[in-house]
């Protein structure tokens, strides 16, 4: 399956320019989602209704080859241009995917992100996009945002820089970073929202069901602050149990799938965070909880199992130990 995403070369109506224009990089095996969520909000607000032109705002996917670049899940997207002036567009935007695929980019994207970053152009880095930036050397002084997911991964291969993991994305200058998924709609929003208006902001996301815009500060469901450690082994092991969340395992799985031993992970946690690996688990899933409460319609029973409580009682007692109320309550006052 091919998708062509539209551009600029679609009629537009009257003369009038548009009033953002946006050129998209796409990283082997990038991932679908972050970019359709970011193309979809730029063109549901460039027209009326649901016409798709790109009267008010404009994008375009920029190659060097002009081959069809695979996604994450196999879908394959038809470029519309190749790399060119980059100062026609106001911003150009790498959407990233696999992190084993990021080292893989043609050197010509890079030129030409440093010619962009020459030129003043701000650049977007969504999902990996990222970690792409920051391999062009384009991201010292600057912030960036990481999704919870990579952050142990963007430690690791770019030593001494600090990844924001705790919001859904960071503008700091021309520099726009964000983590990825549903983050790009919101950052996209963001964009609309200062070129176009706020009226088409809001329009992109209500016709894509996402409720309302979120700002940046917006916190990512991750890992709780409180559990923020530059210890190796503490920050994988974190890593792990975010990602079996909803079937928790065992102490000594976490360290058998570290290659370390129960008692030497028990060790690291209590110099690193002070608790045991159960505690900071524990806490991971109320904290985790807390967020589906806030932002979810779900129940207290498909959160309790979401979350990995084996049944609803004991989600309730253990989220009344810690926050001294029911989840029922705890909702209706967030």
């Amino acid at each position: 399956m091919q998708v062509s995403p539209r551009s600029s070369r679609f009629p537009r109506r009257g003369t009038t320019a548009p009033r953002l224009s946006v050129g998209f990089i796409l990283a082997r095996r990038f991932t679908l989602c972050a970019f359709a969520n970011f193309v979809d909000v730029l063109r549901l607000a460039a027209d009326e209704g649901d016409r798709s032109r790109p009267i008010l705002c404009e994008w375009t996917v920029l190659s060097d080859t002009m081959s069809p670049v695979a996604s994450s899940c196999g879908v394959l997207v038809q470029p519309t241009e190749r790399l060119g002036d980059p100062k026609r567009y106001d911003y150009i935007v790498v959407v990233g995917g696999l992190i084993d695929e990021i080292p893989n980019l043609s050197p010509e994207y890079a030129r030409y992100l440093q010619r962009a970053a020459a030129s003043r152009v701000p650049l977007v880095g969504v999902c990996t996009g990222a970690f792409i930036l920051h391999r062009a050397g384009l991201m010292d002084g600057y912030r960036c945002c990481v999704s919870w997911f990579h952050h142990a991964d963007f430690l690791e291969q770019f030593d001494g820089l600090k990844p924001v993991s705790d919001q859904i994305f960071i503008v700091d200058r021309d520099r726009l970073t964000c983590s990825g998924g549903a983050s790009s709609a919101h950052l996209a929003a963001h964009l609309v929202e200062k070129h176009v208006g706020r009226a088409q902001a809001r329009k992109s996301l209500h016709i894509m069901i996402i409720d309302d815009a979120l700002r940046a500060e917006k916190a990512q469901p991750g890992i709780p602050l409180d559990l923020t450690t530059d210890d190796a082994l503490v920050q994988k092991a974190l890593l792990l149990m975010q990602q079996h969340i909803d079937a928790p395992l065992s102490a000594a799985e976490v360290a058998r799938r570290l290659g370390a031993s129960r008692r030497r992970l028990e060790r690291h946690f209590q110099h690193a965070v002070s608790m045991a690996p159960s505690l900071a688990y524990k806490i991971m899933r109320l904290e985790y909880a807390e967020f589906l409460l806030r932002h979810t319609d779900n129940s207290v029973t498909e959160i309790a199992t979401s979350t990995g409580f084996c049944d609803s009682s004991h989600f309730i007692r253990a989220f009344r130990a810690r926050r001294g109320m029911t989840p029922t309550s705890f909702r209706t006052i967030a």
